[in-house]
């Protein structure tokens, strides 16, 4: 492993793309079979397959344990490592010591070799599991042999490699070292749902037998961001058509005869969450893979997003909850039928096949609208689109070329998403913390408050995106001589520094002394023209709360 933790640490230290994926195209052409596999699979941030629904089940508390048991780690030595990494691989990868066994069994770690062990890990079963996973993660730590090796093995184990590499970077560097074509890389990685399964099709020239894997996650297909006031010149060229954006929760339903599974964002499956879902999807009579999003539904009106907020920390829905807050999937996709996948073919085709599949679906399932955009983008019949969007309760639209394939997990040209802000607000900066992996070195997640009546400042967010490297580094210059307290990783800062912050809901918290949080805030940019006296108030804030459900229909 500890070529492996040295290709990883070279990749993290390269800027370029194109380099990070040279790096890896020669370390994978340089492994055997068995190793490459699980290479492969580490290089994407989790040991074990997309396709595979089992986890490490190992908590920081149980690797610490067992590095401390096996290195002798001294009290306190952890939380001043971790203060400075950022990073609990770093961190406790910095802490090696010979271990405390005498020697009396040693093993070398390989990339195979560690996934056996990883494996027996995710399959301890009954009331002995926790006491089996902490021996078996001391026997790894007693076989690491160099920081930088414990470092990335400790990643691996958390899911959280941050060496700058994506999914796709991994299949770029596939490609390159099997010379291979990237996009049937793609297809055979989205159908296949295992990345090491893949690679290993590919050193042999098998990819066309790869098949459909129900059941496991594809990535989702994202849409690129247009905002109003641009041209949408994009839309002038190929055909178009648009669909409302929904304010819901993007799910991918994967119907067989045996099984339903319904896959988040997160390539979660939430099935038990909705079983009306479940239930009307029964009705759908051939194997199918969906696209689509599930949203909160109330007298033929969809809700905002915040009414379905309860069901999604539920696990799974009582007959009570679900008469609570109903629900319906509207489904806008189909990415295969049968044994046939449907990603390569354009979106009219899929569109065809996916009315099709519904014909037999329950009514708790329907199809997306979908409307042509003819003679190009005009602006005027753009906007009246949006705004009939918004009336239905949506966030706005999204535009799809006719003729495009499905690609899983990029953005691009073909998917375009139109949303407006609800508003932007004046706030000052009230609390900093250092960030994490590459931005473990300087403080980058912003607090901000608004003015209460009462003069005093209310937090109502915390924002860390919509900066550049630089003003990150030069805020936290700032910031650093500015502190008035800290806690931790933490700084309590003197209040100077006005920022414009963009978000899309106003919700109801308890968590902030506004009473209010935003939806998705990020920093629009930094107001150095403005003074702290000048922002906004919790006044303002609470005017455009009131406006948002007076649009939504409902009493303030």
């Amino acid at each position: 492993m500890l070529e492996f933790a040295r290709t990883a640490q070279c990749i993290a230290e390269t800027a370029s793309k194109n380099e990070k994926t040279a790096t890896l195209a020669a370390y994978l052409r340089s492994l055997g079979d068995a190793d490459l596999v699980p290479v492969t699979r580490y290089f994407t941030g989790n040991p074990f397959a997309q396709s595979d629904e089992r986890s490490l089940s190992v908590g920081t508390r149980t690797i610490v344990a067992a590095a401390t048991a096996i290195w002798g780690i001294a009290p306190g030595a952890l939380r001043a490592t971790y203060g400075e990494a950022g990073d609990l691989g770093a961190a406790l990868g910095s802490l090696l010591r010979a271990p405390l066994d005498l020697g009396l069994f040693r093993e070398t770690l390989g990339p195979a070799s560690l996934m056996l062990v990883l494996d027996a890990i995710a399959d301890a079963r009954g009331k002995t599991a926790a006491r089996t996973r902490a021996l078996l993660c001391e026997r790894i730590f007693g076989a690491c042999t160099d920081p930088l090796e414990a470092t990335y093995i400790i990643k691996i184990m958390t899911g959280d490699l941050r060496v700058g590499l994506k999914a796709g970077l991994v299949i770029d560097a596939i490609a390159l070292a099997f010379e291979r074509d990237p996009e049937a890389l793609r297809r055979a990685a989205s159908a296949a749902g295992d990345l090491g399964a893949v690679a290993l099709a590919a050193r042999h020239d098998t990819l066309a037998d790869v098949a459909i894997a129900y059941h496991a996650p594809l990535a989702f297909m994202l849409a690129t961001p247009i905002a109003f006031g641009s041209s949408f010149a994009d839309l002038n060229e190929g055909a178009w058509s648009y669909e409302d954006k929904f304010d819901g929760v993007r799910i991918q339903a994967h119907v067989t005869a045996e099984r339903i599974s319904l896959f988040s964002r997160t390539l979660n499956d939430t099935a038990d969450a909705y079983p009306e879902i479940v239930a009307a999807l029964r009705g759908v009579r051939a194997a199918c893979i969906l696209d689509g999003e599930i949203v909160a539904e109330r007298d033929g009106r969809v809700l905002p997003f915040r009414y379905l907020q309860p069901r999604l920390q539920r696990k799974d829905a009582s007959p009570e909850l679900q008469a609570q807050i109903p629900v319906r999937y509207v489904v806008f996709d189909a990415l295969a039928q049968g044994d046939r996948s449907l990603l390569d073919e354009p979106l009219t085709e899929r569109r065809m096949v996916l009315a099709g599949v519904l014909a037999d679906a329950g009514e708790r399932v329907s199809l997306a609208a979908s409307t042509s955009l003819t003679t190009g983008a005009r602006i005027a019949s753009i906007d009246a689109a949006f705004e009939a969007a918004r009336e239905r309760g949506h966030e706005g639209l999204v535009f799809k070329r006719r003729d495009a394939s499905y690609v899983s997990g990029r953005r691009g040209k073909r998917w375009l998403k139109l949303k407006r802000e609800l508003a932007t607000l004046d706030v000052v900066v009230t609390g900093v913390e250092w960030g994490h992996g590459r931005r473990a070195k300087v403080l980058s997640d912003y607090t901000f408050s608004v003015r209460a009546a009462d003069g005093t400042l209310a937090p109502i967010g915390k924002a860390y995106s919509g900066l550049t490297d630089l003003e990150i580094a030069e805020m936290t210059t700032w910031f650093l001589a500015h502190q008035i307290r800290s806690h931790g990783r933490a700084l309590v800062v003197e209040p100077e520094i006005v920022i414009e912050v963009a978000f899309d809901i106003i919700q109801p918290s308890t968590l902030h002394a506004s009473g209010y949080a935003l939806r998705f805030p990020r920093i629009v940019r930094l107001r150095p023209d403005k003074r702290p006296v000048d922002i906004d108030t919790l006044e303002r804030v609470t005017e455009l709360y009131d406006a948002m459900l007076a649009r939504e229909g409902v009493a303030p």
